[in-house]
């Protein structure tokens, strides 16, 4: 009874999606485990940048590459910590669920604007948004404290347990992640065939009855609001918000780590986070060559790894890729059936 259950489950989740929740479950034994501030500090990296990713992967399910995620990343940091130091909300789930809705609300709008282009247009598009959100945050000090930024937090709080350490910080980081996971895996699974079309042919799943315009905003909210905790838990981190944690150049980090990790398995960004934060901790011991290192890291795992890491995997364990690859959907199976043609009268 409990094989077939764990199997129902698994068929309906999907099993790299329970490797990636059972994971993440597991690292709640972490704190418990040890209390080293480097292991801890890494490991709340870690998460903060598989968050990220999943925004990222969300993105790449329909074909869109973004850069926007630490706009989005810096709306919600910023939007929970102002709630918080001006309007005393301490509350754990208050201030998660407005990091995760306000860039939600901003994205909406903004969605329906730059999701109407594609490829390279889209990529300058989100590129540019993340270059600007920063210039607002410098420019708006009366609100957001300018090159100040905002210090001096108070700890969130949730039923009497309080965040006021590394590892507090790190248990909160966790929950934080398994919930972005879950939500990622929710809204991938339940629209699996319409992502699958869209990244197909999105114009012939338009014109085979598919809305692909509001899949795409779907998608791109919820990438926003999932970037918005990320954000989040950044700054309660870093004890500050400032402009500087969310800069347009630190996109192409969570694109790496979703591409290095491989861009068809939800295990993508776990394995391309882990590894990459890993290796930029492990070479920022060798200073001046620090970045020489990383760059090197990261050609050869692409040039290695067409399919990233995973992908890897699945193409030396073929079992493995009966598992976990993501299998596309066709067109016709998003999409409602088309009327028979009536014949010439």
């Amino acid at each position: 009874m409990a094989e077939s259950f764990i199997q129902r489950v698994t068929r309906r989740v999907g099993a790299a999606e329970m490797v990636l929740l059972v994971v993440l479950f597991a690292c709640f034994m972490v704190p418990a485990l040890t209390a080293s501030p480097s292991l801890v500090s890494l490991l709340s990296q870690i998460l903060i940048a598989l968050i990220g990713a999943l925004a990222v992967y969300i993105m790449m399910r329909m074909d869109l590459m973004t850069f926007g995620v630490p706009a989005f990343m810096a709306v919600g940091a910023y939007a929970g910590a102002i709630m918080s130091l001006d309007h005393g909300v301490t509350n754990l789930l208050a201030l998660a669920g407005i990091s995760f809705i306000v860039p939600m609300l901003i994205a909406l709008p903004l969605g329906w604007m730059v999701l109407r282009l594609s490829g390279v247009y889209f990529v300058l598009v989100t590129f540019v948004i993340a270059e600007i959100v920063p210039l607002v945050l410098f420019e708006t000090s009366s609100l957001t404290g300018g090159a100040n930024g905002l210090a001096g937090l108070p700890a969130p709080v949730l039923m009497g347990w309080t965040v006021q350490d590394n590892r507090a910080v790190l248990q909160m980081a966790i929950g934080v992640a398994l919930l972005c996971a879950i939500v990622t895996v929710a809204l991938t699974r339940a629209l699996r065939r319409q992502f699958a079309a869209i990244e197909e042919d999105p114009v012939l799943a338009q014109s085979l009855g598919l809305v692909v315009w509001k899949h795409k905003v779907i998608g791109f909210c919820v990438a926003a609001g999932i970037s918005g905790l990320g954000g989040f838990v950044l700054v309660n981190m870093l004890l500050t918000a400032h402009p500087s944690s969310f800069s347009a150049i630190s996109s192409v980090n969570y694109i790496a780590y979703a591409i290095v990790g491989g861009r068809a398995s939800i295990l993508g960004p776990l394995v391309g986070s882990t590894l990459l934060v890993w290796a930029t901790n492990l070479f920022s011991f060798e200073g001046q060559y620090s970045q020489g290192l990383f760059g090197l890291l990261l050609m050869v795992v692409v040039l290695a790894t067409k399919g990233g890491i995973v992908g890897l995997a699945m193409s030396v364990w073929p079992p493995l890729a009966h598992r976990f690859r993501h299998r596309a959907s066709a067109v016709s199976a998003a999409a409602p059936p088309q009327a028979a043609p009536q014949g010439d009268k």
